[in-house]
């Protein structure tokens, strides 16, 4: 790949964490936000199927709270899998579309998915209505968004997603006591202070955007 390719694909990530913390508290960052939230919350729901459970409903709530209420499954990965979970989705996008070609592709099938999830299990009417609009305009950028836009788009996701999960843990973890997160309900099952997996989930977050990162600089032509 040529040098500027890598060059791009090296600094338009920062560029564009940069401008995002500092649009953060501002209306342009806020829907992607809330998608990060629904990510999270899925990611829950995730986990306790593959570990044998079922999901009972996903809530979202315009403050930037969320809930997944699952039965069965393993407790254990069911509360690790939501900030780890949503910052994989996050990396996965940015590699796929700083990689392949696949742009469109990625997000046809993440508008569906975001609708399909939506329609199955969300049941909070601000969740419910902003799943069906994000579901939606995610799978009309994928068919009329220029390539170069869309392709802008996934990154932006990407990279949102990553730096919320991050955000998220140190919000919720280190520096204030949010009784109720994930942290705690590790705590009382383990007996390990939430502080502990709040340090535990920065180091792999802060890994896990390090080595995207470094995933993301040569292009699959």
């Amino acid at each position: 790949m040529a040098r500027t390719g890598v060059t791009r694909n090296l600094l338009l990530p920062v560029a564009i964490a940069i401008v995002a913390l500092l649009l953060w508290n501002t209306p342009v960052v806020y829907p992607l936000k809330i998608f990060v939230v629904f990510l999270h919350e899925l990611s829950h729901g995730l986990a306790a199927i593959v570990t044998g459970g079922r999901i009972e409903r996903i809530e979202l709530s315009a403050a930037e709270g969320g809930l997944c209420v699952t039965r069965g499954g393993s407790p254990f990965w069911t509360s690790s899998a939501g900030y780890l979970g949503s910052l994989l989705w996050g990396a996965l996008i940015l590699v796929l579309a700083s990689r392949s070609r696949m742009d469109r592709l990625v997000a046809a099938a993440l508008g569906l998915l975001t609708l399909g999830v939506t329609l199955l299990y969300v049941r909070s009417a601000f969740g419910f209505a902003y799943g069906l609009l994000a579901g939606a305009a995610l799978a009309v950028a994928a068919w009329r968004l220029p390539a170069a836009a869309l392709d802008l788009l996934l990154r932006v996701i990407g990279v949102v997603s990553c730096l919320y999960a991050v955000w998220d843990i140190g919000s919720d973890v280190l520096f204030r006591d949010v009784p109720g997160s994930d942290a705690h309900a590790l705590a009382t099952l383990t007996g390990i202070p939430a502080v502990v997996w709040g340090v535990v989930w920065v180091g792999i977050a802060l890994a896990v955007c390090g080595l995207t990162l470094r995933a993301t600089l040569y292009r699959t032509e």
